[in-house]
């Protein structure tokens, strides 16, 4: 189990790591998160809902993601709240304070247990992820995630710790005095995470923290400049670029409040003829050839704040202006005539008008659609793969309507006004290289052969050759066998 000192340490990006070595030497790894909060979520194979991150891990254990690897997932609703995901369905909302406060959160802890035990009878080893600092005296009666797991389950754990941060050796020699002597017992070592440099610099650094804490320091790992590994969560946005550039077929995604899967962009960022940033500027909007509108967690508030700042006129203008402007998820919702919530799913608002660029409306409803599915994008021949995680139905208003895609099963989906104006609720539409090249196409760029795909395998590897090369495997693998 690999746990932290803070949150973002890089514990996501060691699990995932470790999950392709164990796959290429021979073993059938899977990883376990036992509660997660993101609003970036996948959709398993059986339509139940996972945190992003557990899907990458599961990708580098070349396996399908269950929802038994992250059975608890807390989606930040705005307002103190989070929506509960247990076992891949939504069970309500609760605010912050009670979900803390309430009890010890002893049924989801169990859940977690028993998703745990299932998984650990069809796999082996279990690579397991913490979450935060496990030193969090305040919330560690409650927290399911870090060490009650760990004992619970028996893991050797591993402490992840952000140099780049400073500080590590007062993070690291304070998050294990905070321990009590049973999980002090059952870490049995530190991995220095980010370090910028030459490795050998930090030799006596090494000798001092094995000295403080009484742990060996089984790693030194590198800041991975050169590496691709998608990222958890979309704290990473406040680094990507924010302007516009000449020579580029410039995109802006709006940087919704509540912005919900940012991975979705991913592969188009990396077309060599485009530039993708995040921004809510209005001069950056007009500065874009092509704006997306993203999912999000709560559309109707992310709609009504556009509306608050004017963003809602500079995309509308953009659009009649020339500009491409097209709508993933929440974002097809926005685009829409309406967006009703007559039960008020998400908040007081019960009807807001959209920004009215596609003759579609949609109505909330309690009921969740998280699936996988194929489809082909316009009138193209090659079949498309994406998953759907909404709540509510959006329907033509018109005989304007026009649907993007057709699925296999010969019904619709999405809504498709002309090249310029478009939306669907599938969640990587983008990753599907056909969908990129007919998006840039009208700007004179060549159709690009890119397999996004075998792109992250490669990467993957590229992780585990990283994994070999910095940490003590040898140490870590006498532990498992012992």
């Amino acid at each position: 189990m690999f746990v932290g000192t803070c949150s973002d340490a890089g514990k996501s990006l060691v699990n995932a790591g470790f999950c392709r070595v164990f796959k290429q030497d021979g073993f059938n790894p899977a990883p376990f998160k036992a509660q997660n909060m993101s609003l970036n979520s996948y959709a398993t194979p059986e339509g139940l809902e996972i945190g992003r991150a557990q899907a990458v891990q599961a990708e580098a254990c070349q396996t399908a993601p269950s929802v038994y690897m992250n059975p608890v997932l807390l989606k930040p609703t705005g307002e103190m709240k989070s929506q509960i995901v247990l076992l891949g369905k939504p069970v309500g909302d609760q605010s912050a304070y009670a979900y803390f406060k309430e009890n010890d959160r002893a049924e989801l802890f169990e859940a977690a247990v028993d998703s745990f035990q299932k998984l650990n009878a069809q796999f082996n080893p279990i690579v397991m992820e913490g979450a935060g600092s496990i030193s969090e005296l305040n919330l560690k009666k409650r927290d399911i995630t870090n060490m009650r797991i760990a004992l619970r389950t028996g893991a050797d754990v591993y402490l992840v710790a952000d140099i780049d941060r400073g500080g590590i050796f007062g993070s690291v020699y304070g998050t294990i005095a905070l321990l009590t002597q049973e999980e002090k017992e059952a870490v049995k070592g530190i991995i220095v995470n980010k370090f910028r440099g030459d490795a050998r610099l930090f030799e006596e650094g090494k000798q001092i923290l094995e000295e403080l804490t009484g742990k060996p320091v089984v790693g030194v790992l590198p800041h991975f400049a050169d590496l691709y590994i998608e990222e958890e969560d979309s704290v990473s946005l406040t680094n990507k670029n924010k302007h516009a550039i000449a020579g580029k077929v410039n995109i802006a995604v709006v940087r919704l409040e509540q912005l919900s899967n940012f991975t979705d962009f991913n592969a188009l960022s990396m077309h060599p003829s485009v530039h993708l940033y995040y921004t809510l500027e209005k001069e950056e909007l007009k500065n874009a050839d092509i704006i997306i509108l993203p999912g999000s967690k709560n559309t109707i508030a992310d709609l009504n704040r556009l509306k608050s700042l004017g963003v809602d006129q500079e995309i509308q203008n953009a659009y009649r202006n020339g500009k491409t402007v097209i709508g993933i998820c929440g974002g097809y919702q926005m685009m829409g005539v309406a967006i009703k919530d007559p039960d008020g799913i998400e908040g007081a608002a019960l009807e807001t008008e959209g920004l009215c660029l596609l003759p579609v409306e949609t109505v909330l409803e309690n009921s969740k659609v998280t699936e996988q599915g194929d489809f082909y994008f316009k009138d193209q021949d090659e079949l498309c793969h994406g998953y759907e995680i909404h709540m509510g139905k959006t329907n033509p208003v018109n005989e304007a309507y026009m649907p993007v895609n057709k699925l296999p099963d010969g019904s619709d989906e999405g809504c498709w006004v002309n090249e310029k104006c478009w939306g669907s609720y599938f969640h990587g539409i983008l990753d599907n290289q056909v969908v990129i090249n007919e998006l840039l196409g009208e700007f004179g760029v060549e159709n690009h052969d890119f397999d996004y795909v075998e792109y992250k395998e490669k990467n993957y590897d590229q992780l585990a050759d990283y994994i070999r090369q910095y940490m003590d495997l040898d140490y870590i693998y006498k532990l498992l066998k012992r």
